[in-house]
């Protein structure tokens, strides 16, 4: 454990006054908002990642839609 002093708005130490252990609270509360961000970091990265591989995939199926094309009849 480590202790730190930190400062905050006095409205929220007012809304924390209900809770009786409040370095709990505020711990559990900072890893929820840690895990919450490296979720939607991981998202966007999977959707920049999906969009990539679908321009990859369209420019091979374009590729291979010529090739399989390729001497047929207009």
């Amino acid at each position: 454990m480590k202790r730190l002093n930190i400062t905050i708005p006095e409205k929220v130490a007012e809304a924390i006054e209900i809770y009786e252990n409040k370095s709990k609270f505020i711990s559990e509360a900072i890893i929820e908002k840690i895990k919450k961000e490296a979720k939607e970091k991981l998202d966007q990265q999977l959707i920049e990642g999906y969009k990539h591989q679908y321009n990859l995939d369209q420019k091979t199926n374009n590729e291979w839609e010529e090739a399989t094309l390729e001497g047929w009849p207009d």
